[in-house]
């Protein structure tokens, strides 16, 4: 098992990275609303609520709506989540390299950079199964996003990663890109498994990790280029 735990830059972290600490928390309070909805009202209330703000691939390439219209559906899924690992690990990977991204894009446009990443991600797990009748939840797509313009931003970073094996642990050093570049073959690799695969059950939404990602990049370019310009 192991998880990144923290990064080091050769241009340190200047200001208290606002936005990154707001977006996890609104995660965390739904997610504790979620918890709230399982001992209340059980599995089946539960299932009920992440139906309703869920994204669903079927339901939007017909224009249906459940209980909210299913354009809004893009914005409430990345703020739910299908259990404790999925936000615990989306957090973490927010957390570490969420902040140095921000510092750089500044908070506003950094808000704008995340929510685009995690729409883009929605579009492209619709293009891969676009009558799927899967719930779609989770913020990992806007994330793979934000691991994009890390290594674009960030590109000679070095990731701290906690190896553990209980009752042994150790942190090694791994470069960003390495790190970032290697998660996301995983994902490409885990997109074209997925293409023949059962689409009864869910399972992890490869192809919106591929679609925020490669968002992610685009945004960062651009926003790399017009600081290029504004130099000159």
């Amino acid at each position: 098992m192991f998880a990144p735990v923290g990064t080091e830059e050769i241009i340190p972290r200047r200001t208290f990275p606002a936005v990154t600490a707001i977006i996890v928390a609104i995660n965390i309070l739904v997610f504790l609303y979620q918890a709230f909805i399982l001992i209340t009202e059980g599995e089946e209330g539960l299932n009920a609520m992440i139906q309703a703000v869920a994204l669903v691939p079927g339901l939007v390439t017909s224009g249906q709506s459940v209980v909210l219209p299913f354009y809004l559906t893009f914005f409430t899924a990345m703020f739910v989540h299908g259990g404790l690992l999925h936000i615990a690990s989306n957090m973490i990977y927010l957390v570490v390299f969420g902040d140095n991204v921000e510092d750089l894009m500044g908070p506003v446009l950094y808000i704008f950079f995340y929510l685009l990443c995690g729409l883009a991600a929605s579009v492209a797990q619709i293009a891969a199964d676009p009558t799927s009748m899967i719930p779609n939840v989770g913020a990992s797509g806007a994330i793979a996003g934000v691991l994009a313009g890390y290594i674009l931003l960030l590109p000679t970073g070095t990731v701290r990663i906690l190896f553990f094996l209980p009752p042994f642990s150790r942190i090694a050093r791994i470069p960003a890109l390495f790190f970032i570049s290697l998660w996301f073959i995983l994902q490409i690799f885990g997109g074209a498994m997925s293409l023949g695969a059962s689409s009864e059950s869910g399972g992890v939404a490869y192809w919106a990790h591929v679609g925020g990602f490669l968002a992610g990049l685009a945004l960062a370019f651009v926003y790399k280029q017009i600081m290029r310009w504004r130099l000159y």
